[in-house]
């Protein structure tokens, strides 16, 4: 089993610090929050790209892929009643396909909540058919970049569009991409089911990237989700690729965190 930290709970800390805690506590990756490293990533060039995968890279590091792609720049909507600022959505997300190849990285989360959100007054076949358009747009430039666009299930207290697990299937094998595929997050299924082991089993084969959590918000053994059958059930599934610490609860801190939820991730696996 491959572990990997997302790197926007050490908000602040040097990059090469960060990966130094990555590579101590005993992680092979991690998973990166562009708008960390710069407000608009179209602002980074290619040398500082490139320092930040050889920075990874000289730690023992793999830098597992991108996730928050639509963060900042503020104001991003895919369904914006303004074309243009739907234009910019969909072109920044094209800018997220190449800043996430040219840092290595391999699987893009699309998570994105509010940025996402189906306006009042929108069809709802409407705004899947024109997120359909633009997620084949996507897969074109991910394939020829070599990485994968996951679309990503959150709850309905956080969104209108892709709100459970199958929502996500549904859209994402209607673009029918090769560069397209879907990942699950725990805090969001627990949302669903306390079946977590179930939905992996369900769609074993079919997910490309797992974000472990716990539905308190906290890092996994910080709260009541049992990972003995998640683990049991990803090493069953067949899934090869890494198991990414995603907190929304910073607390106590990053570092105990970080330690805490590999120690109890690999005691569940055991």
């Amino acid at each position: 089993m491959k572990f990997s930290f997302c790197n926007e709970m050490f908000d602040g800390w040097k990059w090469e610090d960060i990966c130094r805690i990555a590579r101590d506590e005993g992680y092979g990756g991690i998973e990166v929050a562009p708008y960390t490293f710069n407000y608009d990533i179209r602002d980074l060039g290619p040398s500082e790209r490139s320092a930040i995968a050889r920075t990874a890279k000289d730690y023992g590091l793999e830098i597992v892929g991108t996730h928050w792609l639509l963060v900042r720049p503020g104001g991003m909507n895919l369904f914006s009643d303004d074309p243009k600022v739907r234009r910019f959505t969909a072109d920044y997300l094209l800018h997220q396909v190449d800043f996430c190849a040219d840092i290595d990285g391999g699987v893009l989360t699309f998570g994105s909540p509010n940025q996402r959100n189906i306006p009042e007054g929108m069809d709802r076949e409407e705004a899947e058919g024109l997120f359909v358009d633009v997620l084949k747009r996507i897969g074109d430039r991910a394939v020829e970049r070599n990485v994968k666009f996951c679309v990503e299930p959150l709850p309905s207290s956080m969104t209108n569009l892709m709100e459970t697990v199958r929502e996500a299937v549904r859209i994402a094998a209607k673009a029918d991409h090769p560069g397209i595929g879907f990942m699950l997050d725990v805090k969001s299924v627990c949302a669903e089911t306390d079946d977590v082991a179930g939905i992996i089993m369900k769609y074993s084969g079919m997910f490309d990237h797992f974000h472990a959590n716990d539905s308190n918000l906290k890092g996994p053994g910080f709260g009541d989700v049992d990972f003995v059958p998640i683990m049991r059930a990803l090493g069953e599934s067949g899934y090869r690729g890494y198991v990414s610490l995603e907190a929304f609860d910073f607390e106590p801190d990053p570092l105990t965190i970080a330690r805490k939820s590999l120690a109890y991730m690999r005691n569940c696996a055991k």
